[in-house]
């Protein structure tokens, strides 16, 4: 198809480059209609340019579209070259002080709470950072795409609203000047020409509805029959829908769907098949039969070719038109003109106007196109933006219909701009008054609730998804009513007060539907069958909790506007009660001689709703009345004469009966949507417009009534009356021995009841209610959530209220009532209660759950015994109320309370005979409390000539009424003080009547009136009180000396877990100090100790004793007995490479002999040190094996280990496992003979070891040729010279039983699987190795750790460490005693020949590519497979010893090729010691073997400096892995930190102190070996330069650098597209903390193929980067991510805190995050002590939802 193309495709390119930008401007100046002209130009060349094939070409189309398109329309309006022209209009503009940047997705906005007028006010990173917010409190959050930078907005900022950049440069552009003085005249004439047919061209092609001819003067003559099958983007179908039903329609790859779908989620369309009109239409049809299903089918459409053409070009211009009038002020007023001009057709018919109404017809590519040109045009110009507004607000109710029926989300519909306009206050005020937006909003909000019950209240029915869909976007309406009140009017004009009340009446208007919503009746006998729908009327009420407290504030700022609210309001409610009391007949209540009228209604039997929005609005406009004392200043304006009380408490007083009722447990058949109501209605995102204001309406009626009948209708409603208006009623009630649940009931009720006459009275803390401030109101909220238990700032956060600018005020006072504990390395900081907070404590804090206030009692209690203070927690002192209130407080002392209060305490005397609580006691006790303290304060703040009225304590000395003479309440109480059964309440007893006393003093004191009472019985009462608390105080000293032992007890516990923490935390900690390195070995201390030669010290074998955690059966490890394993892990690991980028291709064939010293991937074994047997295990395992399978049938879920990779959970700590270590005894021991003759020295024994290692090779040689010419054979008998004592067909016989022989081969066969990720094969010659190289990259890993951490080399490892390595290297070293003997010996022969050469093996890597330590693990430990076959007395030791020290001439050798010899400054000119002229001398040696290419000699001393430094890594690694094997304990110098022990190390390894003479001592064989290495082509390609080699010593690898400030990585992110679908933003960008390489997490364009599955771009990564394990930031989320492999994966706590010391996974608070260095350490050192994998298998046991989630897709 291509290449038929491509030559006509050629031609018809080349004739369009012909045409001249210049001569078609020329032509369209001279023409007379420029419309036509213009038109078919376009005509013309349009359909030649774009969409000429199936896919688009997007560089070639820009290309010749401006070329020939927009070229000439630029020369046209410069009127000379455009490249002159744009820049002259440039300098002749004045830079705009707006900013005006549109956000991309992901982007960092940050907002200042200080300073931002609401919360919509953002900055770009830019502007942010030259702005002086950078120091206030600023929120930092990620922007969903489409709003734009507030910069340089007086408007949006209280101060500082210019950033550097933006900053106005003279202050006489203050004024509004007209941008259009700055152009030439015939410049604005051709611009409007050009910008009005551009505009109205791209509006009518984007507008256009047909789908298969244009617009008459589009029309061409010759028209080709093209078409394309369009695919429209909409919300409701996935991904996986989209692509599978592509596959089948227009039969493509996988890939190909992906691609469509990805295009068409971006831009909102795309074809998904060109050609001919039927073969279009067949791929709509298949794609709309399969999507039609369950939801409407995707919108797919046939369109002619030359119609999409003119569309895409249509969206190229609108973005030439916003980046043309960025040149100039003057050149976007004209767009402005030209958009807003109204068109022939009158209303709505401008450009703009059109374009805004067809918004949810236009796809998703043109809206964003057009709004981010309104947004750059209409919305930066001031005069236009206004204009602009209007336009909006009048189609307001039309635009958000649209939205509301739209398939598109909200960040897509021109509806979104609300946010935009409304919020900047001189428009919200200016379209308030002019377009009465308020009420167009409510209006249009209303419209869209059609559903009403007979009342014309709100009905939400069952919601089907389409209802809640449409509900959802209905609510985007209170969103703007929120933005057009948030910033509240300075002054008012008269012409705003009418408008707000006209809005203020039609809000009235939605409450009265909303007041008694969901009517609920109690269900009697059985339950309920459907839960009512409840949850659409709370989201109503959610939703406009703000809006109310806003309406509010609003009429508080003018008392005209507060007394017509208030009016209005009070007019509504009467409404509302209009059948308040008919049908309801009237009942007459009397107790104590007081009686009232009420209606009998029961809300356990009638309907009752919790939605009051009307009466409690009411209750705030009441409130204010108080708090701006319009009430006094203005009663006559005010109808309080009018007002009912018993009318106003009577639905609020049912709600919270109800919730009393609720908690009684009387509605438990009305199922959970009642529970849920009632814990919305107390929530902390409720209460302020629900409960609190329900209080707040009994106080209003409690306070114009005589208390005593209020508590009468209130015992009536609580369904009381009975109980508290018959004496004896209790009795009689008790003895009846009615049902129990009843009794409970009633308790509850009279509880509950209580609970509110306390909070009536003592809640006084709203500004208007009492005589307080905000701030006071906020203290005491923080104090009583603190007296719970301390709490991290976003805690605390949460349980406040939040205004509508999501503040809480909490900053403000939070210093002064409590102390900032910071975090440690986990955890989060916590704020603490100041102790002298704690007398403001209320035990009936009326916004504490239950559970909450027993929580908070009990902390407080604990706290006053800690201080050795009484337990009572009396009420605490209260402010005063403010006078439209003050009548409150007779509530406490009214006949019928103290009825209440007599009744309840003569119930609690003789307890026997009535059914009563300690709660019920406890809340008596609490007011009379209130009430002293009420007394009090009013004797201390009357003045002379006044009579306190409040007289408490006269009345409770008094004995009862005369018909039973009951003994007063004071004699009660003293009564109580002694009854045994009260012992809880004693010191609360005991503080009334301190209390009492001192007020009858202060009465007497300040009047000589005579007192009723004389003190004599608490006198009596005093004497005994004197045993009584002698009694107590012993009790009190035993029970501290109890608390001291057991504080003792748990110290010493907590100690023994310090001391142990192997035992209790199975994690690798090397910090722990546990069992030493020294088996508490027998050994003198002033020998000195070798680890290996002859001279290698003696160590009387210990017996090793263990005890199996499956069975408990004890048992010696012996060679001969059954085996014992260690539960172990084997990885692959990079943690030590330099070079991650190499790939092992074909891992097959690969040979692992030589390991590069780029150490690019190795293998490391962990282990969690805790012993089986051999069997117990292997059934263990089995029966994980069986269980997975039968899993497998029941449900395919994951779980933390895969058995399939032989992986199991350690079964004691449930550490990830997947393979044994079989325990051993040092294995040398076994195989070592004594030490007979003289040992040869090292030039003898390399010739000994070179003829063995000939004799063998000739034997292979011969098993290998087939027997043809016995004559040759025998002659090359004769030659071969056996070496003495070497006996070639010796074959040892194996030490250790069958199960140990099987579990070596376990071990070895999974190190190798793992390893090199083939199948295992037990009998592959490569399993060696790979054993070998885990002993190394094993103690290479612990070394480097060790290193890092500054800790000495012997210290005391945690044991699992010292366990692992010790039968890690055992096992190594018995391993080849089943691998077969010549395979070890020919591997054995390879490595020697690497340092020794010969003629065998040629092309070995040269010296500078091999890792040393690697080479000699492996030559040790194969060596015994050579020595076992020589009977010529040459012992094993020696063998290690020559081995050990030419591997370390080898690695002296290649520190001296490789080290940087910079000169330095600091030379030390000490004179030259015999190290510093050695080593001189061997470099010279090198010099010449080299051929001079080693650059010129630098001093001895820094020599000698950079083998010292060089060596020092190889040295402790050899010293690690001889003192595993041969088990000779370190000496102890070696086992502190602080010097660099190289004397000692050197010692230890019988090496000389100077390691030069090694090379000295044995000259004349150093001499051939160094010229043999130095002759390597590689060495000399290096010397030249020509290839890199590892520097020594290695530096540790770290994780990258992250900023300081988190913001900094955001924007890096938001700058990072994906890198596959050309340019688009990346949705979860991931940055890898091993490399620093930014991903595309998480989405489809990103997946690549790992063998044979779809991975995510993370997990790709980790194969490539991590050898299968990676740590990865999140940067959206500030999430550290730890992957595993394709299953595993876990999140993990980020790095970066706040100034609280919490981390914000999430990013959902957004305070300004830092990085934590600790934390980020802590992460390192997972990462080296290779503990991600095992982290992730200990949170994903601990939390099964990790398990479920795919994590190869991330």
């Amino acid at each position: 198809m291509a290449s038929e193309l491509e030559p006509e495709v050629q031609a018809i390119d080349r004739s369009l480059l012909e045409c001249s930008a210049e001569e078609t401007a020329g032509k369209w100046l001279q023409a007379t209609d420029l419309t036509r002209e213009v038109y078919q130009h376009l005509a013309h060349y349009v359909p030649k340019i774009y969409c000429r094939g199936p896919n688009p070409f997007p560089q070639k189309e820009d290309m010749l579209a401006q070329h020939l398109l927009l070229g000439p329309m630029e020369w046209y309006l410069c009127g000379e070259d455009p490249a002159f022209g744009f820049p002259k209009l440039e300098q002749a503009n004045k830079p705009s002080h707006l900013c005006g940047r549109v956000f991309k997705v992901g982007e960092p906005t940050y907002s200042c709470r200080d300073c931002a007028v609401d919360p919509t006010c953002v900055l770009c990173m830019e502007c942010f950072l030259g702005s002086i917010h950078r120091d206030h409190r600023y929120r930092m959050t990620t922007s969903g795409g489409g709003g734009f930078c507030d910069c340089g907005d007086t408007e949006a900022w209280k101060e500082g609203p210019y950033c550097q950049k933006h900053e106005l440069n003279t202050p006489e552009i203050e004024e509004e000047e007209d941008p259009l003085v700055h152009l030439s005249e015939d410049v604005i004439a051709r611009t409007y020409n050009i910008f009005a047919i551009m505009f109205r061209y791209a509006v009518e092609i984007l507008t256009w509805e047909k789908e298969s001819e244009l617009p008459a003067d589009l029309e061409m003559v010759e028209k080709n029959d093209t078409y394309y099958c369009m695919l429209f983007n909409d919300e409701v179908h996935t991904y996986e829908q989209v692509i599978y039903t592509l596959q089948k329609a227009v039969n493509c790859t996988q890939k190909e769907a992906i691609g469509f779908a990805t295009t068409v989620d971006r831009d909102g369309r795309r074809s998904v098949r060109y050609g001919d009109f039927q073969h279009c239409e067949q791929a709509k049809s298949v794609i709309v039969r399969n999507t039609s299903r369950q939801t409407k089918p995707l919108k797919v459409q046939v369109m002619h070719s030359s119609i999409v053409a003119h569309q895409n070009f249509g969206l190229k211009l609108l973005s030439w038109l916003g980046s043309i009038i960025g040149y100039s002020d003057g050149l976007r007023r004209i767009l402005c003109q030209v958009g807003l001009q109204e068109g022939p057709d009158g209303e709505n018919s401008s450009l703009v106007d059109r374009l805004m109404l067809n918004d949810s017809k236009l796809w998703k590519g043109a809206r964003s196109v057009y709004h981010q040109l309104f947004m750059s045009s209409l919305l930066m110009d001031l005069k236009y933006k206004k204009l602009f507004a209007v336009r909006f607000a009048k189609n307001y109710e039309r635009l958000q219909s649209d939205y509301v029926t739209d398939d598109h989300d909200r960040e897509f519909s021109i509806a979104d701009l609300s946010v935009q306009i409304f919020t900047v206050p001189s428009l919200a005020r200016m379209l308030i008054t002019q377009e009465n937006l308020m009420t167009i909003i409510i209006k249009a909000f209303m419209g869209h609730l059609r559903h009403r019950d007979a009342q014309g209240r709100f009905q939400f029915e069952r919601y089907t998804a389409l209802q809640a869909f449409k509900f959802r976007r209905v609510q985007s309406l209170i969103l703007d009513l929120k933005y057009v009140l948030i910033s509240k009017p300075t002054e008012w004009t008269d012409d705003l007060r009418q408008k707000f009340l006209e809005g203020f009446d039609a809000f009235l208007e939605l409450l009265k539907c909303m007041q008694g919503m969901d009517p609920i009746t109690r269900q009697v006998g059985q339950h309920i069958e459907m839960e009512p729908e409840w949850e659409a009327a709370f989201t109503l009420q959610m939703k406009l909790t703000h809006v109310i407290s806003m309406m509010q504030d609003w009429c508080a700022l003018d008392e005209k506007v507060l007394i017509e609210a208030y009016k209005k309001c009070l007019a509504v409610l009467m409404q509302c009660h209009g059948g308040f009391t008919d049908g309801e007949q009237p009942i007459t209540l009397s107790i104590c001689g007081h009686s009232v009228e009420t209606i009998r209604y029961c809300v356990s039997q009638e309907k009752v709703s919790i939605h009051l929005p009307v009466s409690r609005l009411l209750a705030g406009l009441h409130v204010l009345l108080s708090k701006s004392e319009v009430a006094y200043k203005f009663p006559e304006l005010l109808p309080l004469s009018e007002l009912s009380p018993p009318m106003l408490i009577e639905h609020p007083l049912r709600c919270l009966v109800l919730c009393a009722q609720v908690h009684a447990g009387m509605w438990r058949r009305n199922g959970f949507s009642l529970v849920n109501q009632i814990y919305y209605y107390h929530n902390v995102k409720c209460r302020r417009e629900m409960f609190d204001k329900d209080i707040v309406m009994l106080q209003t009626g409690v306070s114009m009534m005589d208390p005593n009948h209020f508590l009468m209708i209130m015992l009536s409603r609580f369904e009381l009356y009975q109980i508290f208006s018959t004496p004896d009623y209790g009795k009689r009630f008790s003895s009846e021995i009615t049902h129990k649940d009843v009794v409970q009931q009633n308790n509850t009720l009279i509880e509950e009841m209580l609970y509110l006459i306390i909070m009536l009275v003592g809640e006084r803390f709203s500004p208007g209610v009492g005589q307080v401030n905000a701030t006071d109101e906020i203290k005491r909220e923080i104090i009583h959530q603190l007296s719970i238990k301390p709490m991290a700032h976003s805690e605390l956060v949460k349980s406040l209220p939040e205004d509508e600018n999501k503040e809480t005020g909490m900053e403000s006072v939070i210093e002064a009532v409590a102390h900032f504990k910071k975090p440690g390395l986990t955890g989060r900081g916590m704020y603490e209660l100041k102790p002298e907070c704690a007398k403001e404590f209320n035990l009936y804090f009326y916004h504490f759950s239950r559970a909450e206030q027993s929580k908070a009692e009990e902390a407080q209690r604990k706290l006053k015994r800690q201080n050795r203070e009484d337990t009572a927690l009396p009420p605490p002192v209260l402010p005063p109320f403010c006078p439209l209130f003050a009548s409150l407080v007779n509530i406490l002392q009214s006949d019928v309370m103290l009825c209440i209060m007599r009744t309840i305490l003569q119930w609690a005397v003789e307890h026997n005979g009535y059914a009563w609580s300690e709660s019920m006691l406890q809340r008596v006790l609490h007011l009379i409390g209130m009430a002293l303290q009420e007394e009090k304060q009013h004797l201390d703040s009357v003045t002379e000539e006044h009579v306190v009225t409040f007289t408490f304590t006269q009345k409770i000395s008094k004995p009862g009424e005369a018909p039973n003479n009951s003994p007063s309440i004071l004699a009660m109480l003293e009564t109580l003080q002694n009854a045994p059964y009260l012992d809880v309440h004693k010191d609360m007893i005991r503080w009334i009547l301190k209390t009492f006393n001192a007020i009858k003093k202060r009465r007497e004191s300040s009047s000589t009136s005579p007192v009723a009472e004389t003190e004599g019985p608490i006198m009596e009462e005093s004497s005994r009180d004197k045993d009584k608390a002698e009694r107590k105080r012993k009790a009190e000293i035993a029970r501290l000396r109890r608390e001291k032992i057991m504080a003792q007890m748990s110290e010493m516990q907590r100690h023994f877990i310090d001391e142990n923490k192997e035992l209790f935390q199975q994690t690798l900690e090397l910090d722990a100090s546990a069992s030493a390195v020294l088996d508490n070995s027998p050994v003198v201390s002033d020998m000195t100790l070798t680890a290996l030669g002859p001279a290698q010290t003696q160590v009387p074998e210990q017996r090793q004793f263990v005890t199996c955690i499956l069975c408990q059966e004890e048992q010696e490890v012996k060679v001969e007995s059954k085996a014992m394993v260690l539960a172990a892990f084997v990885q692959r690991s990079t943690v030590l490479s330099k070079n991650r980028s190499k790939f092992i291709h074909d891992p097959e064939k690969y040979d692992p002999l030589f390991m590069h010293p780029d150490l690019s991937c190795g293998t490391h074994t962990g282990s969690c040190g805790h012993i089986m047997h051999a069997h117990c295990w292997q059934r263990y395992f089995d029966s994980v094996q069986a269980k997975e399978q039968r899993r497998q049938q029941r449900l395919r879920l994951h779980t933390s280990y895969d058995v399939e990779n032989g992986e199991f959970l350690c079964p004691l700590c449930e550490c990830l496992s997947n393979t044994v270590i079989p325990l051993l005894l040092p294995p040398r021991n076994i195989f070592n003979g004594l030490n007979i003759s003289d040992q040869p020295k090292l030039t003898q024994w390399i010739r000994t070891i070179s003829q063995q290692i000939k004799a063998l090779q000739v034997l292979r040689k011969e098993e290998s040729t087939p027997n043809t010419a016995s004559s040759k054979n025998s002659e090359n008998i004769d030659e071969l010279q056996l070496p003495e004592g070497f006996r070639p067909d010796f074959h040892p016989k194996n030490p250790y039983s069958e199960s140990i022989k099987e579990m070596l081969t376990t071990f070895g066969t999974a190190t190798f699987k793992v390893g090199l990720k083939v199948h295992p094969n037990e009998e592959d010659p490569r399993v060696p190795i790979m054993c070998w190289g885990s002993c190394a990259y094993t103690i290479q890993s612990i070394e480097r750790i060790l290193s890092d951490e500054d800790k000495p080399l012997f210290g005391p490892l945690p044991c699992r460490l010292d366990d692992c390595l010790r039968s890690l290297t055992r096992f190594a070293a018995a391993h080849w005693t089943v691998a077969s003997l010549s395979v070890v010996q020919t591997h054995f022969c390879k490595l020697f020949a690497s340092l020794v050469p010969d003629d065998c093996h040629g092309d070995l890597p040269c010296i500078l590519d091999i890792d040393m330590f690697h080479l000699l693990v492996g030559l040790v430990l194969a060596f015994p497979a050579l020595q076992c076959q020589d009977f010529s007395g040459i012992s094993l030791g020696t063998g290690d010893l020559h081995i050990f020290h030419l591997v370390t001439m080898a690695h002296i050798v290649q520190i001296l090729l490789t080290s940087c010899t910079e000169e330095n400054g600091m030379e030390q000119e000490n004179p030259a010691g015999e190290e510093e002229s050695a080593v001189l001398a061997l470099y010279k040696t090198l010099h010449q073997c080299t051929g001079s290419a080693l650059k010129e000699t630098p001093s001895g001393w820094h020599l000698w400096r950079n083998v010292k430094n060089g060596i020092m890594p190889f040295l402790k690694c050899s010293a690690l892995f001889f003192h595993y094997l041969n088990g000779v304990p370190s000496p102890p110098e070696i086992q502190v930190s602080g010097t660099s022990h190289f004397e000692h190390l050197c010692n230890y390894l019988s090496l000389p102190n100077n390691l030069i003479c090694l090379f000295q001592e044995n000259s004349e064989i150093t001499k051939l070996l160094i010229e043999s290495w130095c002759h390597h082509i590689e060495v000399k390609r290096y010397l030249e330069g020509e290839r890199d080699a590892i520097s020594y010593p290695r530096e540790s690898n770290k994780l990258i650098d992250l900023p300081e400030d988190y913001s900094s990585l955001i924007n890096q992110a938001s700058n990072f597209s994906c890198p596959k679908s050309g340019g688009d933003k990346s949705r979860a960008p991931t940055l890898c903390l091993v490399c620093g390489t930014l991903l595309c997490s998480q989405s489809y364009c990103c997946q690549t193929e790992l063998e044979g599955e779809d991975v995510g771009a993370c997990t790709a990564h980790t194969y490539s980067c991590g050898s299968g394990v990676g740590i990865f930031l999140r940067v959206r989320e500030c999430q550290v991510l730890f992957l595993a492999g394709k299953t595993k994966g876990c999140f993990y706590s980020p790095p970066y805190l706040d100034d609280y010391g919490e981390t914000d996974q999430g990013l959902r608070r957004g305070n300004p995050l830092h990085l934590c260095k600790e934390r980020f350490k802590k992460i390192q050192k997972l990462w080296h002590q290779h503990s991600i994998t095992e982290e992730i298998g200990h949170a994903q046991e601990a939390n099964q939802t990790l398990v479920g989630i795919d994590w190869q897709h991330l």
